[in-house]
């Protein structure tokens, strides 16, 4: 990509390693440097928190604030009714809306750590995408801005058309995502003067069929921009551990795990995080990035304090620092560590389940084979014993549980 940008928010795009595609290049730099630009993502409430596949998106919301543009954050009330197939092998399950209700409520929680909210020119809007989706009439939807639509072109779009190749069931409800989808960029274009759509580039088709659904109704020029796919060096998706997902609630996941998540990071993996996930020059990021040996520890300290300060604030961040440096240099069990409390009536209490409910392996199996391949400690010293019970004498001081050299938890006695 030999662009040049002359607008702020597409050189901080450009040069930290954000941009996948656009639309058109010129025209929204060119939009960008005439003034204040309104830019939406839409979240879907699937679940009660986001997550680290988020962040990056989130990220990019907060830099086009900072350089004086108006972000939107859609949270998906109606859509999430109807749940999008892209590059799924199976129909989502469907949530009712009380839960979409408690899982907006519980995103809410995260944007608003990274986002200005208020009334202002560049400031943050939150919207629901049930306050149009939900009253449509079916009839004059379909008459309006069904006929827009092409089944064959909808049918070439990569997202269903993997399904499809792969002979997997596409239920018609699925099918209208991507028109409902499209009708958010109509309706946020109409009521807001929203002019650019974003998201990963996994949504790529579904911001084109938006625009394209606008172009024709409203004839007005609109924008499409995506973000890369963001995998670890060994090709992982981002943002998965063995743990399963790095939720970004603090009730979901403690801000300890979620630090300890970034000090984790892989050597290759450093410098292009810090650009994406910290505020830290760029120059900064490609030298923390470039360090050798014990050094490159040091810059996943970095990533991981001003990740976490981000998310759950700096004291936060300070007090996982301190809690690691106490785990790992010191050998104590630090204040901050996960903890499984259980009570008198759950005693005794397997090793293999204390393991399993401390969130230190999938299964009872996964448990089993932690202990079996000598990859699990009880206070420091290695756990041969699978058969081991935990009872009130053990528990009378907490218990450190380790699943290899990083990951630990407490098990108290309440």
């Amino acid at each position: 990509m030999t662009y040049h940008p002359k607008s702020d928010f597409m050189s901080v795009m450009m040069e930290r390693g954000f941009l996948a595609d656009c639309t058109d290049y010129q025209a929204l730099d060119d939009a960008l440097t005439d003034g204040v630009v309104t830019a939406y993502i839409g979240y879907d409430a699937t679940a009660q928190s986001l997550h680290v596949g988020h962040l990056m998106n989130i990220m990019v919301l907060r830099w086009l604030q900072k350089t004086g543009h108006k972000p939107i954050t859609l949270m998906g009330g109606g859509t999430t009714k109807v749940g999008d197939p892209s590059f799924r092998s199976d129909e989502r399950p469907l949530l009712g809306p009380e839960q979409i209700d408690a899982n907006i409520d519980g995103m809410k929680q995260v944007f608003a750590k990274y986002l200005d909210y208020g009334d202002g020119d560049t400031h943050a809007l939150m919207l629901n995408n049930a306050e149009w989706l939900d009253g449509l009439n079916y009839l004059e939807f379909l008459r309006d801005i069904g006929r827009h639509f092409s089944v064959n072109r909808m049918l070439s779009f990569e997202s269903v058309k993997s399904r499809l190749d792969r002979e997997q069931s596409l239920s018609f409800l699925e099918f209208n995502y991507m028109i409902l989808q499209a009708y958010d960029f109509l309706e946020l274009n109409r009521r807001y003067g929203c002019v650019l759509q974003m998201g990963g580039s996994d949504q790529w088709g579904n911001i084109v069929n938006g625009i394209d659904l606008t172009r024709r109704v409203l004839d007005h020029e609109i924008y499409g921009l995506t973000t890369p796919l963001l995998t670890t060096s060994d090709g992982r998706k981002m943002g998965k551990s063995q743990g399963g997902a790095i939720w970004l609630n603090a009730d979901m996941l403690s801000p300890y795990e979620f630090w300890q998540f970034w000090r984790n990071t892989t050597d290759a993996d450093t410098g292009k995080f810090l650009k994406i996930f910290t505020e830290l020059p760029v120059e900064e990021c490609n030298r923390l990035g470039a360090l050798q040996g014990s050094e490159i520890n040091d810059a996943k300290i970095i990533l991981a304090n001003e990740v976490t300060t981000l998310c759950h604030g700096a004291e936060a961040a300070r007090t996982a620092e301190a809690t690691a440096r106490e785990v790992f240099e010191k050998g104590g069990v630090g204040d901050d560590l996960p903890t499984l409390s259980v009570t008198e009536a759950d005693l005794p209490l397997s090793i293999v389940q204390a393991i399993v409910r401390a969130g230190l392996a999938k299964s009872g199996k996964d448990a089993k084979r932690l202990i079996a391949e000598n990859g699990a400690r009880i206070d420091d010293a290695p756990l041969t014993d699978a058969g081991l019970m935990l009872d009130a004498q053990a528990l009378a001081s907490p218990v450190k549980l380790s699943a290899g050299k990083k990951r630990h938890a407490l098990v108290t006695l309440a």
